[in-house]
């Protein structure tokens, strides 16, 4: 029996709600917890227009690129999203922190929809984070993902975590940390033994965040070690 237009309309907006909610601060996160959160973050469905595109300065003078479907006109690679399209996964924006909920308001009030990374914003850092922009980072995303109180940086993670003497320690929840960057480990790949199923809020090449498997012998080459947040509970 095919379910009737109303109930496909209801079981949308079931799931769209659903993936807007997700756990507020908490002194403590489980690892179901943390997978619930990426997978919001990763699933999350909006409809962006062609006020959420921005490829100038705001208007504060800070430089803002949204990785949509023009990005690539303005000197950058790998824009995705499109105007008038459903999307699905929050985009990076340098800086962001915000959450399912807010990063839709704010479209819905015309912000841009996401601010790629670039050399002058790593360089400036906070200075280059824009107000008038909506998205996550890479360390925002792990930060909400862990129920923390506010964002950390990928400098601040060694204060809050415990490393792990092998990367075979891992279990979901815990972060591949780098120079600048990090993954949440979810789980080994059945299909490839030498590689982890990860999510990340990515620079290149996706511009979103994203799920999908990774190589950890590429990782551990460039300088990723395993970390656990202290309070996360089995």
């Amino acid at each position: 029996m095919k379910p009737t237009a109303t109930a496909l309309l209801l079981l949308l907006a079931s799931c769209a709600s659903d993936s807007n909610r997700i756990a507020g601060p908490a002194a403590k996160v489980t690892r179901e917890q943390t997978l619930a959160i990426a997978s919001a973050y990763q699933g999350l469905q909006w409809s962006p227009t062609e006020a959420n595109v921005l490829h100038g300065r705001d208007s504060d003078g800070i430089r803002v690129d949204t990785p949509d479907e023009s990005l690539g006109k303005f000197g950058h690679q790998n824009g995705w999203w499109k105007p008038d399209h459903q999307m699905r996964g929050m985009p990076y924006k340098w800086g962001g922190f915000d959450t399912p909920r807010e990063f839709l308001l704010g479209l819905k009030q015309g912000m841009a929809a996401g601010d790629v990374a670039t050399y002058e914003k790593r360089r400036l850092d906070e200075a280059a984070v824009s107000r008038y922009a909506s998205g996550i980072d890479c360390s925002g995303f792990i930060s909400r993902c862990w129920r923390l109180t506010r964002q950390y940086s990928t400098d601040e993670f060694y204060q809050i975590c415990t490393p792990l003497q092998s990367t075979k320690e891992l279990k979901a929840g815990d972060i591949m940390l780098g120079k600048g960057h990090v993954l949440m480990f979810s789980r080994w790949d059945s299909m490839r033994l030498d590689h982890i199923i990860v999510y990340e809020a990515t620079r290149v090449p996706t511009w979103r965040v994203n799920r999908g498997s990774i190589s950890l012998e590429r990782l551990k080459k460039n300088g990723y070690r395993p970390w656990r947040y202290r309070n996360i509970v089995d």
